[in-house]
Parts: structure tokens; sequence; C-alpha cells
């Protein structure tokens, strides 16, 4: 393409707000729609993201997540924005011993992850992990799924010269929160507060009122560089926002300290004789069970509550649980109506993802609901 394209400058008139990418959404809620983005919003994240982060010219970014991903996307407008280098990591599938070469071999200043990533990477032999020299490693990113703190201990001994953000955002709205470094136990389990330039967020109920702190509410934010709708698609933009206010169908909760706590996708709810159960809940207090490596909480029909909270479970090689064991584990940890009614084993490759490691609850129910149970 290089060889073939003229030396001349282009002589088209880009303004700012003509389409600079489609995105498509990951899908985790239904067909993924394609997020129309402009050149000024993809510029005006680009250099929100330089101020927050505090990235120069002198900067080395690893890409790991897929280029059609807001994550991988993004960072990669702000790094060639400053002239600074892009790595990008062209593995069909994520190699955690070839991440640690990468960033050493590359002197990468910066990585973002999902905390799958820095498990598999964590949990190789401390002798290996010798081998690979991180310490240009200056800014770490995790995002995407909830991260449980002997993760980020784990990271941060290894990469010593390394802080910790995590981010919460979406290819509609871009970034929205950050916890930042200083941040990341004493708010464990949050997404952070705004991210510079992202305006305001509001919590709202299903009649559009603006729920106290401590509740659970519909979260909404204004960012300015928000997307331009969805690809031929006016009802599902329409859906999208309240007035100037974007929301992707996640709830969430806010803190008298304005610290926003993710709580779930809105299409992922359970309603189980009469109550709302979020699975992120449960599978945050799951995931600390030591047998347990990745868990995934959905709703089965039942009889008499409408819905039942069902656990699938993956266990950490060589470890066992039983069902009983797993359901007592959770009886003083969780309300009555939260607990799951039964626990399902399956093995890693059987729990399906996104691109980015996302479990993708709607398929998991259309793969374990049998049509008798419907």
């Amino acid at each position: 393409m290089i060889e073939r394209a003229s030396a001349l400058p282009c002589d088209t008139d880009v303004q700012p707000g003509d389409p600079c990418a489609l995105m498509y959404t990951s899908g985790t809620t239904g067909r993924p729609k394609g997020a129309l983005r402009s050149h000024e919003g993809n510029t005006l994240i680009a250099l929100a993201t330089a101020l927050e982060m505090g990235f120069t010219r002198n900067d080395t970014a690893l890409l790991v997540m897929p280029m059609c991903h807001a994550n991988s996307l993004y960072f990669s407008h702000t790094f060639t924005h400053l002239g600074a280098a892009c790595v990008v990591d062209d593995r069909k599938n994520f190699d955690p011993e070839a991440l640690l070469a990468t960033l050493s071999r590359e002197k990468v200043t910066f990585t973002s992850l999902v905390p799958t990533h820095y498990i598999m990477m964590l949990g190789l032999p401390d002798a290996l992990k010798a081998q690979y020299d991180v310490s240009a490693v200056e800014k770490l990113m995790i995002s995407s799924a909830p991260a449980r703190k002997d993760t980020k201990l784990a990271i941060l001994d290894h990469f010593r010269n390394g802080k910790l953000y995590e981010l919460y955002g979406s290819t509609e709205a871009g970034w929205v929160t950050l916890l930042r470094p200083d941040e990341q136990i004493d708010k464990l389990g949050s997404v952070g507060r705004e991210w510079v330039g992202s305006g305001a967020i509001r919590l709202l109920d299903a009649e559009g009122n603006e729920v106290a702190d401590g509740e659970v509410g519909e979260l909404y934010s204004r960012t300015p560089y928000v997307f331009d709708g969805y690809w031929k698609n006016p009802e599902k933009t329409a859906e999208a926002f309240h007035g100037a206010w974007c929301s992707v169908g996640d709830m969430a909760r806010r803190d008298a300290d304005g610290y926003i706590t993710l709580i779930d996708r809105k299409s992922n709810m359970i309603i189980s004789g009469g109550e709302n159960v979020y699975p992120l809940e449960v599978e945050s207090i799951l995931g600390a069970h030591p047998q347990i490596k990745d868990v995934a909480v959905i709703g089965v029909p039942h009889d008499k509550w409408g819905e039942a909270v069902e656990a699938v479970v993956v266990l950490h090689a060589g470890q066992q649980a039983s069902e009983r064991e797993i359901l007592d584990w959770c009886r003083p940890r969780m309300a009555g109506f939260k607990r799951p009614q039964a626990v399902r084993f399956v093995d890693d490759p059987q729990m399906p993802r996104t691109a980015t490691g996302k479990i993708l609850h709607r398929v998991l129910r259309e793969r374990l609901v049998t049509p008798t149970e419907h």
C-alpha cells in the first residue's frame, strides 16, 4: 500500500465532524452495532488521554487487544497524535511469555490488558519471568472486567517501576471514569471518578430520575467525544441517549466520595422472586473462592421464583471443589436471594468470550438452558 501510494498530499477536505471510524460493539447483549465516531471525537479523546495519563512522544505503547476494539484504537490514536511509538502484538492467541519478551525487547513504557492477561502472565514460573527486564514499564492499564486485590498487588510487585490504572469506558462514550494509582487498593472494586474532560455522570432510575448515593441506577455520561449514533439504526441510537447524556446499559452505584462501582449490564439482570440480582456482584464474591479461576452467573427459568441464580464455574488447574462446598461458602457472604441455587462446572474453553475476554452471558444462557427449561 505504501509503495503504490502517491507522494503528494491528499486533497480531500476532511471536516472535524466527518466520520473517522465505524466501530462495532462487542455484542455482549445482542447483535453488534456499528458506532460512528468523528475525527473531532477521536482527536479529543486522544488529547484527553495524553493529558490524563501524562504520555509524551518518548513513550512506547504495546497494543495487545484487537485493533478493532476501542481500547487499542483509542490508545493508538493518542500515541500517533503525540508522535510516539506503537508496538502491535499480531499473534492470534495471547502468549504470556511472548508478551514479557516484547515488553523487554521494545522497552515498552505502557500497555493495557484485561485481568485474564495479567493472571496468565503472572502465573508463569518465577525463574521464567525473571529472564525478562520490564523495568521500562511506567504505566499499566487494567480494564474490561473486575480485578481482584491479589491480582493488583501481584501486578505492582512484578512491575516495580509501574503505576496501575483502571478505566471504564465504551465504544460509544469513550473514556468515562478512571481509578488512579493511589486509589487502587483503598477503592478496590470501584472504577474511579470522572476521566479528565468526560464532563459528568448521572445515575438514573427507570423513570429518568437521579438516584441517591448508594443506590443503583443506569449510568449516563456526557463527554465531548461521544459517538454520533449507530450506523443505519436510529431506534438504537435514540435508546442510547437521554438528551445529551449517553448510556450503554450499565448499572452502577456512586458512593459519597463520588466513586463509581459498576454493578452489571442492565440486560444481564436476574429477577428472582421479585428481587433484582446483578450477576457481577455475585461473581465478584465467588471470584474470591480459592479454587475458582473464573465464574459467570446467569438466570435460569424457575417455576416458583421466575428465575433462579446459577453459577457457571471454571476451577484452577488441578483444583477440586463440589457444588455443595461452593454453595456453603456463599451462605455467609451474600443475601439469600443473591446466592446461587446451583453450580455448573465447565472447562475454560467452554466459557464464551469476546475477543477482549469479556464473558458472553447471553451466549452462555443459550448454551446451557435447554428448551425444556424455557
